[in-house]
């Protein structure tokens, strides 16, 4: 059996069309207004793949906190992944749920083994290459993908920073 959801889920994820018109939302309806926004593609990963092959993919990520929970938002900008298939269907929303795990890889063969495929999978976003992220095909039996990601041991400054007082001039 599968202890993959024992563990603590780590974020919500959303994809969004358009990530500067979703943060200006959240800040102006919700006042969150801390945001870190990263470009994920071939400049920052050293992996990247698609439906188990061989992939070139870009994505603006904003991440903030609701209240403590990590949330990300994501953009995809060009190339095939998994949020371009989920905005064609849905437009905009909750499409994965986040887990951290302390061996991406020995994860990586627990799900396979359980019948879990790999949609899509990236590394390398630390500062020493290190950091992975796999997406299980579980949208089907579950209403969500799941997401396994170990962490970095230190991570890479985000390509900028949106608060209040640098993004949003009242």
């Amino acid at each position: 059996m599968y202890n993959l959801l024992s563990k603590s889920i780590g974020q919500i994820a959303f994809v969004t069309p358009n990530l500067d018109d979703t943060i200006k939302t959240y800040y102006d309806k919700f006042n969150i207004k801390d945001w870190e926004v990263y470009y994920y593609g071939p400049e920052l990963l050293n992996l990247m793949k698609y439906k188990g092959q061989n992939s070139s993919f870009n994505l603006k990520i904003g991440l903030t906190y609701f209240g403590r929970t990590r949330v990300e938002f994501i953009q995809p900008v060009d190339g095939d992944s998994i949020h371009r298939d989920f905005l064609k269907e849905h437009k905009y929303g909750v499409q994965h749920l986040g887990i951290y795990v302390d061996c991406l890889e020995e994860e990586k063969k627990i799900a396979i083994k359980e019948g879990f495929d790999i949609v899509m999978e990236g590394a390398g976003f630390g500062m020493d290459g290190d950091g992975h992220f796999a997406y299980l095909d579980t949208i089907e039996k579950f209403g969500v993908i799941y997401e396994i990601i170990e962490r970095p041991i230190q991570k890479k400054l985000p390509t900028y920073i949106i608060s209040k007082e640098t993004f949003y001039h009242e």
